[in-house]
């Protein structure tokens, strides 16, 4: 790893892909840094500030100036977030947002506006298949892989009956149309609950009722540390809860012994076996304090791909630039990767655990990988070739 030096972060205005190659290079990061996901977008926003440490503050060769911004979480407010960094700030890259509903809103007024955007995490399915858009790129997943790792892991293991539980929203519906894409058994019950909702007795008592041999769950953030935490109070322990971005190192400090042994799924952990990670997760450790997560891994790549494409194309090409992120020409810490015709990302996704360390903290660990250079489902509606 290079030394790490922070950059300065400074706002200043200018038109999209500048002309004079000496400016700065400015990037929005918008992504959710309030109320109970905070944390989620923290990790996404820490991420690509580790990055910048590692480019010595310089993306693509140039100066650059990163504006980190709030969504708040809520579609309009991120939106008019999104205008204000396009139109007055003159960012070139947008890299954000965490919410799918939250990229919804904002991917028109960052690219018919003049910039790129670059999720960390988001992945709708709308954007991977009919609405997929030459200046929108995907570092994460397409929010169906995660649930269709899983899913697929209960027909290795001959489980015929499941039980789904999302919040009621784009990357929940997706999550749960992904599982039930490629499950052979019988899916006994689905729920959907509001986005934020903490308080699961009523969901997890029809549960109870119906007996499935197995339940999928996708809960982000403060939804996930209450339905683990309210699993085994619930008298559930003996039916296993398998779950995606429900169980990850943002909601392992509040979790703690009550997702021990817990099957999840994922593109990454911290013990993955790749080129630059160990050192990733040592640089991140020491840098903020806590374990990376996969949101943390979101941000660090989309900023790596963004100066491997300046450094490769300049800006001035727009044509050009586009063909540099589609190379993915950087070392990703997930190890191979490669985009679709989609702007989605070609990778790896693995069964993980959650596991206690010898230090007391708590992490995901591999267990198994279950697909080997997975394109998402969507990518055959994509009119971009």
């Amino acid at each position: 790893m290079r030394p790490l030096a922070l950059a300065s972060a400074l706002l200043l205005s200018t038109a999209p892909f500048a002309a004079h190659a000496e400016e700065a290079l400015r990037i929005g990061v918008l992504v959710t840094l309030s109320g109970p996901p905070a944390v989620l977008g923290e990790h996404a926003r820490d991420g690509v500030l580790l990055a910048e440490k590692v480019l010595g503050g310089k993306v693509g060769g140039r100066d650059a100036e990163l504006i980190v911004v709030d969504a708040e979480g809520k579609p309009d407010i991120a939106a008019q977030k999104a205008r204000e960094l396009v139109e007055n700030q003159g960012v070139d890259f947008v890299i954000g947002p965490i919410f799918s509903n939250i990229m919804n809103a904002i991917a028109a007024p960052v690219t018919s506006g003049g910039a790129i955007l670059v999720s960390p995490n988001a992945g709708p399915s709308n954007f991977a298949g009919a609405d997929c858009n030459p200046d929108i790129f995907v570092v994460s997943y397409q929010n169906d892989q995660m649930p269709q790792a899983l899913a697929e892991h209960l027909n290795r293991q001959n489980v015929t009956s499941a039980y789904l539980l999302a919040p009621n929203y784009q990357a929940g519906k997706d999550s749960l149309n992904g599982f039930k894409s490629i499950y052979k058994g019988e899916v006994t019950g689905e729920l959907f609950v509001p986005l934020g909702q903490l308080d699961f007795s009523a969901e997890l008592a029809q549960i109870a009722a119906a007996q499935p041999e197995a339940v999928y769950a996708f809960m982000p953030g403060g939804m996930g540390v209450n339905l683990v935490k309210q699993w085994d109070q619930a008298g559930l322990s003996t039916i296993p809860l398998l779950s995606a971005f429900t169980i990850d190192e943002t909601t392992l400090p509040a979790q703690q012994d009550a997702a021990l042994g817990k099957i999840t799924a994922s593109n990454w952990a911290p013990d993955l076996d790749t080129p630059g990670n160990a050192d990733f997760v040592k640089a991140y450790r020491d840098a903020y304090g806590r374990a990376p997560s996969l949101y943390a891994v979101g941000g660090y790549d989309a900023l790596m791909l963004i100066d491997s494409a300046v450094r490769r194309s300049g800006t001035e090409d727009r044509e050009a630039l586009r063909a540099a992120l589609k190379a993915a020409d950087f070392s990703s810490l997930r190890g191979e990767f490669s985009f679709s015709a989609n702007h989605f990302p070609i990778q790896d996704f693995y069964l993980t655990q959650a596991v206690k360390a010898q230090d007391g903290t708590y992490h995901t660990a591999m267990v198994e990988k279950v697909f080997a250079q997975a394109a998402d489902s969507y990518v055959g509606a994509c009119p971009m070739k």
